[in-house]
């Protein structure tokens, strides 16, 4: 992916949405920030459900981590230009949470279209895989939930599965979310799946 062109300026002027230092706020987010309630997501990608979420639920403070720059920049602005102030982001990596929040702190965790690493040597990098589930347990606070939502069949079947051998509970399943019509908010390769018209796959668990 060619670097967007000034990327650190453009950075720069989102700067009051971007935690630069999230281990500073580790166990004090919603203290800091004056919220009851934190969502996390889990590569947000260019933002279009982490804003559309954050303007449906403005009492609730929304994290957003997204490992690479040039992509997080368009977050930060369509965030920005819709001036909503329950949303930051962390340009970081899913494996780092237990660094950035404490056991109890976050109430939901959202995996939108995640890379299914379909090769069997990859598994340990699927979001969904044992490996992450552990460390979602680490900051989920008892009866916070994960909202996965997928197009790849493989990588969902598999996800149920580790659901359950991690002891995740009542789980909701749905193998056409959009089939009667769409619900939710919808991320942008959602939006392009669905006008393919291939199925959404859908699973929301709980930690005990």
């Amino acid at each position: 992916m060619r670097r967007k062109p000034k990327l650190n300026q453009r950075i720069e002027n989102c700067a009051h949405l971007l935690i630069k230092d999230p281990q500073r706020l580790r166990g004090s987010w919603l203290k800091e920030l004056s919220y009851t309630e934190l969502h996390i997501e889990l590569g947000c990608g260019k933002g279009s459900f982490t804003v559309e979420t954050a303007k449906r639920e403005p009492g609730v403070l929304l994290v957003a981590l997204e490992k690479t720059s040039n992509v997080i920049v368009v977050a930060l602005e369509r965030t920005a230009n819709e001036e909503l102030q329950n949303v930051r982001y962390i340009n970081g990596l899913a494996d780092s949470i237990a660094q950035f929040f404490i056991y109890g702190e976050v109430s939901r965790i959202y995996i939108n279209f995640c890379d299914p690493w379909p090769a069997n040597r990859h598994a340990k990098r699927r979001l969904t895989g044992q490996r992450f589930l552990d460390l979602y347990r680490k900051v989920l606070c008892p009866g916070g939930e994960i909202h996965f939502k997928t197009d790849d069949l493989f990588l969902f079947d598999f996800s149920l599965r580790e659901f359950d051998r991690c002891g995740y509970t009542d789980p909701e399943v749905i193998r056409d979310l959009h089939k009667d019509g769409t619900i939710g908010v919808m991320t942008d390769y959602e939006i392009k799946f669905h006008e393919q018209g291939m199925p959404i796959y859908q699973c929301i668990v709980k930690v005990q």
